[in-house]
Formats: C-alpha cells, structure tokens, sequence
C-alpha cells in the first residue's frame, strides 16, 4: 500500500493504574436491549415495512429480550405509525419495555413524547454527540457547548415526563454521549454526570447511561480501560445502569464488549446477528452463546436457530454468513482430516465415558443446542482424511466400520473426490461404499446354502456347512465343518482356488431396529501370495449369511484387484 496510513491519527489511550477488569470473568447475562428495528432498520437499504417489523418484534419477544428498542418515532411519519401501532396494536407484553430514541432537541423530544401515549414500560432515550472530533467538526463548540445541549434535553425530559409518571407510566431515563469512545474520559464523566443530576436519578431510580462506541476506533482492552477509568470518576455511580452500545469497525465488536462487561457494563443494546451501519452493530447471537459454552445462562432462547435466522434474512432482506459465528451453514462442518478424525474420536468418547459434559474438539457447542441436529458436522472433500468418511457411515447410515478399516475406505471416498474436484455429499459416499464392498458379488456368489449344527456334551457346537458356489459361468458345491457358521463356511471353501486367503478379523452389528433388524459384518482377510489385506462386507437379515457375504465380497475385492 502506499504510505496513506501516515495521515492517520494513532487512538491515544486512556492512562489507569490498577486496573482490576483483566482478572474478572463473566458470571451472569447482562440485561439485554436489542436496536434491531432501529438502529438495525436504519442501516437497511430497504427499510422494514411495518409487517417485517411486528414479525421481527415478536420474534425478538420469544427469545426473551425484554427491552427492545423500537425506533426512532419523531425522525418521520412512518416511525411514528409504528410505535403507535405496537402500543395501540396489543403488541407489547406487560413484562416487555419498549425504547424509543431521540436527539437532544426540543421539538424532537415533544413528538417523541406523543408517540408513547399509552404505553405502560418505556425507556426515553436521548442522545447528543460529544466526541472531540464531532464537537470540532460538526458542532465548533467545547465540552461545555455539549454540556448545555445535554442538559437543556434531560431537564425537558424530565418536565415533560412527570405527567405521563402520574398516569400510570413506567417511564425510564437514558442517556448517550454519542461518540463516546472519542471522547476524553474526564469530559464524558463530567457530561454525564450533569445529566444524572439534571434528570434527578437516584439509587431507586437510575437512569441508563449508554456508553456508545459509535465507531470502534480503539482496541478492546483499550475501550476497558475508559471504562473502568469512567466508572471510577463518576461521582453518582450507585444512580446510573452502564450501558455498552458498540458498533464493529474494526471487526472486534464481541471482544470489546466482552471487555466492557468485565470492567463493570450492566447491559448491552446489540442486534441479531450484528446488523447495522457500516460494518454492523455488535452481534447479540455471539455474544449470548458465547456465555452459554461457559456454562452461564444467556437468559436468552436460541434453540431454534434457523427459524431465527430464517425470519431475519425474510426481514431485512440481507443473508446471514456461511461462517456466522453459531448459525452459519458451515461452522459446524469439518472438511480437514485431522479435525473430522478428532471429532469422530470425541463422538466416540462420549458414548462410551457417559460424560455429562460436552467433550468434542472443534465443536465448542452441541449443534442440537441450536436445533441443528440434522446437519452433517462431518462433509467430505480432498482436504478429508480417513475418519471422515467412516462418520459419514456411522452417523448417517448406521454402519460402524472397524477403525482398521478407515484407511482402506478413506483412500476410496479421497480418490473420487480428487476425481470429481468438489464435496461428496453423504449419498454418494454410501453409493461408493455399496459399490465397493456389497456390490462386490463377481466372480464368486453364494447361490444356496444349508447348516446343521449339533451340540456336544460339554456344550461345544460343532457345525456343518453345504452349499452351492458359482464362479463366472462354473456352478459347484462346496461343505465344511467348524466350531460355528463363519468358521465351518470358510474351511468349505478352502479347498477351492480361493484357499490362499487367511481370515484375519470379523466385526458385526445390527444397522436397522427390530424383529426383521438387518445386520452387517465386517470380515478382512490376507491374500497369502501379495501379503496384502481387503476388507469384505455384508449385509442381511440372516445372522449367518451377512459373514458370509462379507467373505466372498473380500475375495472378490481381490481378485479384482488382480
């Protein structure tokens, strides 16, 4: 790049000597605001209509937000008619509080006022920049020009609120220096709190102040330390509720709030899915579920992720990233070997430890949490190693394959990806396993086939095997005896041109349920003359004709190997 970054002004941080946020964790949920249909709406090139909007606030509503931000009603007619319509509408819960936002001007403030008539929670939210860009740039005022502007609102506010109190309104207070992260901290204590006393808070009665990075200019921990250093200098701290309103331009939007609520923020104003101007408000979505893989209760309800994420890309027209943090398409699929390997090792584990926690690498949460239960974790492309496909069999059809024979299997499904260059989905992996191992019936068929098995006095079986064999166009029979079918089967065909094999190792199990369950078995043997091992596999509803399918489909493997 060219040297364009020297006109750049470097953030200069906040000096604090024994900060204290770096050693806390994150014990409990914040109190949650969503500004969707505000501060989300205004960023849209296509602003909800006002059905988009009561799908949206009602949606919000079963997640479990209770303070919800519903516009911006003195800005134009249509804000105005929505507001009216949720409160006159029956749309708002009694346990629900709606925000309304307003600039810090007169005329603003008395329309805002005739917009809530009626409703019975409401949070006035008033706002002024105060940054020292802002106040050079845009107002040519010093701190105490912002000051008075803030000032002058809150005492309005407070004048014209006591009459809408007297009528039965939960009415709240909150403030926003806008622009605070731009502001020198000493100027924003000092601003608000003349705020604080203007709207008289009190302990009983606080008055929200909503710390806003309006454009995130400054590293997380850096945006911490101003707000410890705030909270420390502000004089009525025990009247005021910390709010964080951050915005995403330098892609750290979860981590400065994090940051924030470890040095002492209460509540969070965020969106679903980080929608708003520029590069977006915080993601209330990642944030939440973030607390719930640390084992703290969001207070939050994403278990139905996809409808979530279905009505927000219907409402607001904008999609929802392949690689979105928790619902994104992809960000439960492992395409890496190593990583499906560890997975399947995990899912593996699980099952047989009885764990009572969730204990699979690359996984951080259970899908099913999310209500994702039904999507593939484990997909496969060139990039997927032998453990990956053996999952795909597992998870998606049923068929346990023995570990020894992932690779063997692996190195099949990696071939034909390699051949086809994209994703094989789980179809075609099972297609491929069929063709390979059960449909691997040529040159050798078991045509028809009999046991008798009798028992001796100490209780040994002892069983013989007859049946009739076929080898391209040649029919013939074949018997044996042995301690059991698999071993009586394979002694009968030892005596033909097949007697080269040593049997090696049988796994089996059932795939299907029930009194007509189907089983599988895994047979592998050793071609004596190569030294070189193929896996056979059968599939039936006779206990004893599975192994021996899976026999002749080794043999056959190999003597079309040959």
């Amino acid at each position: 790049m060219k040297p364009g970054y020297q006109k750049y002004i470097p953030f200069q941080p906040q000096p604090i000597r024994g900060r204290t946020w770096p050693d806390k964790v994150i014990t409990k949920a914040p109190i949650w605001c969503s500004v969707d249909l505000r501060d989300g709406n205004q960023a849209l090139v296509d602003p909800m209509n006002l059905q988009e909007k009561l799908e949206y606030f009602h949606t919000l509503i079963d997640i479990g937000v209770k303070e919800i931000e519903i516009g911006f009603p003195s800005a134009s007619e249509t804000e105005y008619e929505i507001c009216r319509e949720l409160i006159e509408g029956g749309h708002i819960p009694d346990d629900v509080t709606i925000q309304v936002l307003v600039q810090a001007r007169e005329h603003l403030i008395k329309k805002t006022f005739e917009a809530i008539q009626g409703a019975k929670h409401v949070i006035f939210h008033f706002y002024n920049s105060t940054s020292t860009l802002q106040r050079k740039v845009v107002f040519h005022t010093d701190v105490e020009g912002v000051k008075k502007i803030a000032v002058d609102a809150a005492e309005l506010i407070y004048e014209l609120s006591q009459d809408a109190i007297a009528a039965g309104m939960d009415l709240r207070y909150e403030y926003s220096p806008e622009s605070f992260m731009g502001t020198e901290m000493d100027a924003a204590v000092e601003i608000c709190q003349a705020v604080v006393e203007a709207i008289h808070a009190t302990p009983e009665k606080k008055i929200i102040l909503n710390l806003p990075t309006t454009v995130e200019n400054c590293m997380p921990n850096q945006f911490a330390d101003m707000l410890e250093y705030f909270i420390r200098k502000l004089p009525s701290r025990d009247c005021a509720i910390i709010s964080l309103h951050p915005h995403n331009d330098r892609g750290t939007g979860v981590a400065t709030t994090e940051m924030g609520l470890l040095a002492g923020a209460e509540r969070v104003e965020a969106t679903l899915f980080g929608n708003g101007e520029r590069t977006g408000n915080v993601d209330m979505v990642t944030l939440a579920m973030n607390m719930y893989t640390q084992g703290v209760d969001p207070k939050l309800d994403f278990s139905d992720i996809n409808r979530i994420k279905n009505m927000y890309e219907r409402c607001t027209k904008m999609p929802v990233g392949d690689r979105q943090p928790y619902v994104g398409k992809l960000v439960f699929t492992a395409f890496s070997g190593s990583h499906q390997d560890a997975i399947n090792k995990g899912t593996q584990y699980m099952k047989s430890s009885g764990t009572e926690y969730w204990e699979i690498p690359y996984l951080p949460i259970d899908p099913a949490d999310v209500g994702r239960e039904y999507e593939p974790i484990i997909r496969i492309n060139s990039q997927s190693g032998k453990g990956g496909a053996a999952y795909i069999m597992d998870h998606d059809f049923g068929y346990e394959l023995p570990k020894a024979m992932h690779p063997e299997f692996g190195a099949i499904v990696q071939k034909e990806s390699d051949r086809v260059g994209k994703e094989i989905p789980a179809q075609q992996i099972y297609e491929l396993f069929h063709k390979e191992y059960i449909e691997a019936n040529e040159p050798y068929k078991l045509l028809k086939h009999s046991f008798q098995e009798t028992i001796d006095e100490e209780g040994h079986s002892h069983v013989a095997f007859q049946g009739t064999l076929q080898h391209t166009d040649t029919t013939f029979t074949v018997s044996g005896e042995g301690n059991g079918p698999i071993d009586a089967f394979f002694n009968a065909i030892k005596g033909e041109k097949i007697s080269r094999f040593t049997f090696l190792d049988y796994r089996s199990h059932a795939i299907t349920d029930g009194s007509d369950s189907q089983g599988v078995a895994y047979i592998l043997l050793q071609d004596q003359r190569t030294g070189r091992l193929y896996w056979g596999v059968g599939v039936s509803h006779n206990i004893n004709l599975a192994p021996l399918r899976a026999i002749l489909s080794a043999v056959n493997r190999a003597k079309r190997d040959r």
